[in-house]
């Protein structure tokens, strides 16, 4: 396989204050094609940061980000937003699904912004059809007009990957992507995650600091204090 996403001497920091604080010290990442890698590391360690940072959510302060060979850490803020649009889909623990939009229409959203008003209703009936399918294939189909509040955790978060997927993504990018479900629920989203990995090729990256849930991968990535301390095949 070839290295689909890479990272080079990664560093970030925050501002508390006026004192900056430390967060990504120098990290290097590789993630192949089709992978399914999962960040574990204790709360604080950067995991979250390396993620946003990764998928142009946030920017290093230093170091170089590359798409199958080329930089995108320095593009224009335009050329980011087409990354964040196109190329990166995301999938956040507390789902951020908008309230007043239905199910469809969350799933929607990123086509929405992606087309402007006058693309979208253009191609309003074929972009409809991809969402539902998409929400049958994640066992939402009969959840198409239901807003978030009338939805399960499990259901949001169902909807919440449909709609990470509906731009047709490269990278997948989950942020504890299990961690306000329960046990059943965590599991049958993380089977979905690697049925779709698995049918699709897609390259997935998933911070969890659950290590059941980081055994389901491919490869585990461990930070300790903003650096990557083991690199290991993940173990089920």
């Amino acid at each position: 396989m070839s290295i689909h996403l890479s990272a080079e001497g990664l560093f970030k920091s925050y501002r508390k204050g006026k004192s900056p604080v430390p967060v990504l010290h120098g990290v290097d990442v590789e993630v192949e094609h089709g992978e399914f890698v999962a960040i574990v590391g204790a709360s604080g360690s950067g995991k979250s940061t390396l993620l946003h940072v990764l998928g142009q959510l946030d920017a290093p302060d230093s170091g170089q980000i590359h798409l199958d060979g080329r930089r995108i850490d320095h593009v224009s803020e335009r050329q980011r937003d087409q990354l964040r649009n196109r190329t990166f889909g995301f999938i956040f623990q507390f789902y951020h699904l908008l309230p007043e939009f239905t199910t469809l229409e969350n799933v929607l959203s990123p086509l929405m912004i992606r087309y402007g008003m006058f693309g979208y209703l253009a191609r309003k009936q074929q972009l409809e059809q991809r969402a539902k399918g998409l929400l049958e294939r994640v066992g939402l189909g009969h959840r198409l007009t239901h807003r978030p509040c009338e939805l399960s955790g499990g259901e949001m978060q169902r909807a919440a990957i449909a709609r990470a997927l509906a731009s047709q993504p490269e990278v997948l990018l989950a942020d504890e992507p299990t961690g306000n479900l329960d046990a059943a629920n965590g599991q049958s989203v993380l089977d979905l995650l690697r049925d779709l990995n698995r049918e699709q090729g897609l390259t997935m990256i998933m911070v969890t600091h659950d290590p059941h849930v980081a055994a389901q991968a491919d490869r585990v990535i461990k930070l300790v204090d903003g650096r990557v301390e083991e690199w290991a095949p993940a173990l089920m």
